[in-house]
């Protein structure tokens, strides 16, 4: 079952549907737990109910449906159990008394009757070492009847196997998982990300589960995140802690990453100053096609503010020198690599000052199409720049993530069959 994770669902005429993202198994007493259905994860990241009566045939690299799938968004009930989200790296007893051993892989095979039962295991046992911690020890495949404790809880599996199937999510896709997660789970698997993952998680979830992990963390380990967030979201994120936690985390931050914090900090939430980042993609007119295309392809420049160059006069620090102009991105493309961006600045942009207000935000960038707006000082410095998602994020209700799943609920229904 570890294989057919990720595995491409498709219906007869070779469509694909989705692609299988875990097993539904019943834990039953003195019986093989039954696998019932696939949860398979469909266009628009909906999750969805696949009963493996609908399942015509596995192979490799492929599922083949009756093409009938249910679009009702999958909810787990309490008799059910997700293999690789809750089952793999579960630490098992054998029945035999040898010890325990991690789960680390499963088998499902089809009876007579066409029911689907898990009948093997492919376990790891886990063998005492001094300091009382475990290795790794011999792997083997045992019937599922040669081991006790199945049946779910929350000590027994580690975020790491949970992990692994997330690898491939994008930020405020693995937010949305982690968002619906129970409170303890959460902090678990959020504690086990490397700091530029959590970051970029965190700049997508909302105030109270952010807060939530931030506070559970160690004081250092909490710094070392936050120097790796956006500083706007990372300024959000501050503004939500009690003072002295703020005040504490900002004294353990990279003293230049907290200074663009604790700058952001005295504006206004709704304002182009607390909307606004500091770090912007920031050239001198001097500087070459080539070396401005280099820094819109940077993985940490976000897709609204890889738009535009903002072409301003030393220094290139905000608050810098005298903004200039700024140079598109859709025109960048048409000159030569070698042209410097100053030969041709768009100079009509009209900058924002740090206390103009969201709507008027909205209104320039809608007026204008543009995806980010130049925050200048009464000296024309630039002092950042807003892009679009920090403004729609704010003009959405705060349960916006919710929104969609509720309405969806509602109309579709809850239950999967």
């Amino acid at each position: 079952m570890a294989r057919l994770a990720g595995t491409g669902v498709f219906d007869p005429l070779g469509d694909r549907v989705g692609r299988v993202h875990d097993v539904v198994v019943l834990l039953r007493v003195k019986l093989p737990p039954r696998a019932v259905g696939l949860v398979v994860e469909v266009p628009g990241r909906r999750r969805v109910f696949l009963p493996l009566s609908r399942v015509t045939s596995i192979d490799p690299g492929a599922v083949i449906t009756t093409g009938l799938v249910n679009i009702r968004r999958f909810e787990q009930r309490a008799a059910e159990t997700l293999v690789v989200s809750q089952l793999f790296d579960r630490h098992v007893a054998m029945v035999d008394g040898s010890g325990e051993v991690a789960i680390e892989d499963a088998a499902i095979e089809q009876q007579r009757n066409r029911d689907w039962l898990l009948t093997k295991l492919f376990v790891r046992r886990r063998t005492p070492s001094k300091g009382g911690l475990f290795r790794r020890g011999e792997s083997m495949v045992i019937d599922v009847g040669n081991v006790q404790g199945l049946a779910p809880t929350e000590e027994q599996q580690g975020a790491r196997a949970l992990l692994a199937t997330m690898e491939d999510l994008k930020p405020a896709d693995l937010a949305d998982v982690l968002h619906d997660l129970p409170d303890r789970r959460r902090l678990e698997v959020a504690a086990a990300l490397p700091d530029e993952r959590l970051a970029d998680v965190l700049e997508e979830l909302g105030d109270d589960d952010r807060v939530s992990i931030v506070s559970a963390l160690t004081a250092d380990r909490a710094a070392d995140v936050l120097d790796a967030m956006q500083p706007d979201d990372a300024a959000d994120l501050i503004s939500e802690l009690p003072t002295h936690q703020a005040s504490e985390l900002l004294e353990l931050m990279e003293p230049e990453e907290a200074e663009d914090v604790r700058r952001l900090l005295v504006y206004a939430d709704h304002s182009a100053g607390g909307l606004m980042t500091t770090e912007p993609i920031i050239l001198p007119p001097e500087a070459t096609v080539a070396t401005a295309l280099a820094h819109a392809r940077r993985e940490d420049i976000t897709p609204s503010l890889a738009a535009m160059v903002f072409v301003v006069r030393p220094p290139l620090e905000t608050p810098t020198g005298r903004l200039l102009g700024v140079a598109h991105l859709q025109r960048m493309l048409r000159e030569p690599p070698h042209e410097a961006i100053g030969t041709f600045l768009d100079k009509d942009i009209e900058p924002v000052t740090p206390d103009a207000g969201i709507g008027a935000l909205t209104r320039l960038l809608a007026t204008y199409n543009l995806t980010a707006l130049p925050v200048v000082d009464e000296e024309r410095r630039l002092l950042g720049a807003v892009s679009v998602d920090d403004v729609l994020d704010h003009l959405l209700p705060e349960d916006w993530r919710d929104a969609d799943d509720d309405v969806t609920d509602q109309a579709m229904g809850d239950a999967h069959g």
